[in-house]
């Protein structure tokens, strides 16, 4: 009896844990801009200390970065939208490759490498959007 006393009421079921629409190729791309704009800061200071701090924040936007890509290609794209655009994987694995090379760099160029495999990245997830 208190089973069905407390049993739920309604199933629900989603294909992810939380609504569609909370997923955004902008949270990669401002954490590249920072890991772009701190490479661009460090060229232009030679104290020590604020090398060390500006690698530490380097470091930690790239590997935010390198996260809200991944969760892109794991929670986000599915089946159907690597069947349309097959480039995907591949894009997805160059980006994390250019932002585990910015983060180990000081050079902007590697910041705006990755900035721009994520405009790929960021152009495809608004066409799956408007499907």
């Amino acid at each position: 009896m208190l089973s069905r006393l407390f049993a739920p009421k309604v199933t629900v079921s989603a294909h992810c844990d939380l609504p569609c629409g909370v997923y955004d190729p902008a949270q990669a791309r401002i954490e590249a801009e920072s890991v772009k704009a701190v490479q661009e800061k460090m060229a232009g200071n030679d104290d020590p200390h604020f090398q060390t701090r500006a690698t530490i924040i380097k470091e930690q936007r790239a590997e935010l970065a390198k996260h809200h890509v991944s969760v892109l290609w794991s929670d986000y794209f599915k089946a159907p939208h690597f069947e349309k655009y097959p480039e995907l994987h591949q894009l997805v694995n160059d980006t994390l490759k250019a932002l585990s090379a910015a983060k180990a760099s000081k050079d902007p160029a590697t910041g705006q490498k990755a900035l721009d495999y994520i405009a790929q990245i960021d152009k495809i997830f608004w066409e799956t959007k408007k499907a």
